[in-house]
């Protein structure tokens, strides 16, 4: 999956015009790209669309319209576009009560790391967290964490060939597994892989 450049983008007036639509195209995207392992901790799986529209919607906010802020928010994007041998998530631990997330934060620090895909029955890859910055502190974690999950070629084959991804969390304080995931992510998901 090739990285956005300021070609893949509109200008702000051409997005005005197409935002409606646009958005409606990407919501209905994200669909296939959404895994919840359970009602507190969601995978929302990136991809160029995903980015394009997050830039887009970046550009339209802050009124960029100059080459240099564009590629600022290119540069910012692009790393969470898979490269065709990882998948690459938002993690988000949603707690709408606030005291309740204040406590759970606590008691997940490491979560990120503990966050799972597995292809078919080959071992699980654990996630490479937050390569952009660090988010979680001795005190707590963050509630959201951007992961990559690096895929080796079998296990790309594998998927391909249609074997069950499955994914979850091994957090003393917060185990959960869906397998497999539905199977419109799953076919989501392999059309990531090259």
């Amino acid at each position: 999956m090739s990285k956005l450049s300021i070609n893949d983008l509109m200008n702000l007036e051409e997005y005005s015009f197409v935002r409606s639509d646009f958005r409606h195209q990407v919501m209905a995207h994200k669909k296939n790209r959404l895994v919840r392992l359970d009602e507190h901790a969601a995978l929302y799986f990136e991809d160029q669309l995903t980015m394009q529209y997050q830039i887009q919607e970046m550009l339209r906010i802050e009124k960029v319209f100059e080459a240099d802020g564009i590629q600022e928010e290119l540069d910012v994007y692009n790393p969470l576009i898979p490269d065709g041998s990882n998948w690459k998530a938002t993690f988000m631990l949603e707690y709408p009560d606030s005291e309740q997330r204040k406590e759970m934060l606590a008691k997940l620090i490491g979560i990120e790391e503990k966050t799972w895909v597995q292809v078919g029955d080959l071992d699980k890859v654990y996630a490479i967290a937050n390569e952009d910055l660090e988010r979680t502190t001795d005190e707590k974690t963050s509630s959201v964490h951007f992961l990559r999950f690096e895929l080796s070629d079998e296990m790309t084959v594998a998927a391909k060939q249609g074997a069950p991804i499955s994914m979850g969390i091994d957090h003393a304080e917060f185990a959960v597994e869906v397998s497999p995931i539905p199977a419109g992510a799953a076919a989501s998901l392999v059309k990531d892989l090259q």
